[in-house]
């Protein structure tokens, strides 16, 4: 329903969404205009809850938040949040996606990443707490694991941050974790590797170079040069490095059971838990390279160097807390999620002008 806001409604006021479900409640996605936080807005749409989306547009995109409720500005401005309570008083559940994510930048800026994930993360959740709001959703990050060895881990495995991203992810869980004691319940979900785009093509990755392993792939595809495998001697099946590839969609999909069984999961006497959100099964660089030459029509070529510095072998995860707490397990599968990567790129190029 293109322009509509839930702020003309009454409260117990019914109304549909496009695709015809009832929506029966609203959630606050903070920024709910970058990659991730756009996708679930979708899903929630698709499920029929109203998402009312807010972001400063530091690296979301006004285009991702189209035909949608947005507020334009901080987490830390508590005027803007008292208004968003104020005019959609029935939201019941915030998803907390507002992060700077770049390691690089983190490294070379950690006092602005403390500021914008620790710091800003802290005012919001004051703001929140003014208004009522008991349920937080947080999005957290693999990479707090102590994960080098190839091994998976499970959400009890040690923690051991490798950069000031990664460092401000975990400090925030913690700040959370003794915040619920007293204040909103809070469930922080750990992504591993999000991979792929909204299957209906209404969102995906802003950036046209990503970094990631996938993107890196599609680069060397589309500039027909060969993908350089770096580092062939890890204690893995194949020798190169692993990691827990997750379509973002089925991401999205564990936001939505998130918001509609958090009562179940947190109660009075348990206020805070942490869930692992990968497939459970890794897969290696030259797995994810031949998951690739499946979906395209002219084969990616690859060449075997040295691992660069720093490089680990890294790690996936364990999915058990995930499907029993949760009822989620991942429906889609690498090749789907390279897929739609692919099929988004003319459609980012078209929809976002730079």
């Amino acid at each position: 329903m293109p322009g509509f806001s839930a702020s003309l409604l009454p409260v117990a006021y019914w109304v549909w969404n496009q695709t015809g479900k009832r929506i029966t409640m609203s959630v606050l996605i903070a920024g709910g205009a970058g990659y991730i936080g756009s996708t679930i807005a979708s899903a929630c749409l698709d499920a029929g809850i109203f998402p009312v989306i807010l972001d400063n547009l530091v690296r979301g995109r006004r285009e991702f938040t189209d035909g949608r409720t947005f507020y334009e500005g901080d987490i830390s401005d508590g005027a803007l949040i008292d208004r968003i309570f104020s005019e959609h008083p029935d939201i019941s559940a915030v998803v907390h996606c507002a992060a700077l994510i770049v390691v690089p930048e983190s490294v070379a800026d950690p006092i602005g990443y403390y500021e914008a994930n620790v710091a800003k993360s802290l005012a919001f959740i004051n703001h929140l707490h003014r208004n009522g709001c008991d349920r937080i959703i947080f999005s957290s990050s693999a990479s707090i694991y102590q994960s080098e060895d190839g091994s998976p881990v499970n959400e009890d495995s040690p923690l051991a941050p490798q950069s000031p991203y990664a460092r401000t992810k975990a400090v925030c869980e913690e700040m959370l974790a003794d915040i619920a004691v007293a204040g909103p319940r809070v469930l922080s979900l750990r992504y591993f590797n999000p991979v792929g785009a909204d299957p209906e093509l209404r969102t995906g990755l802003q950036l046209k170079r990503p970094s990631h392993a996938l993107g890196m792939l599609i680069q060397a595809h589309q500039e027909g040069r060969p993908f350089p495998i770096t580092g062939t001697n890890y204690p893995t099946r194949d020798g190169t490095g692993i990691r827990d590839y997750v379509h973002v969609w089925d991401l999205a999909a564990a936001h939505i059971a998130a918001v509609e069984r958090f009562d179940s999961i947190l109660t009075d006497s348990k206020r805070s838990i942490a869930i692992n959100l990968g497939t459970g099964s890794g897969t290696t660089v030259r797995e994810l390279c031949a998951a690739f030459n499946n979906v395209v029509t002219t084969r990616l070529a690859t060449v075997d160097t040295d691992p660069r510095p720093g490089d680990v072998a890294g790690g996936y995860t364990k999915s058990d807390r995930a499907a029993e707490l949760l009822g989620w397990t991942p429906k889609l599968s690498l090749e789907e999620g390279i897929r739609s990567a692919l099929d988004w790129i003319p459609v980012r190029d078209e929809l976002l002008k730079d």
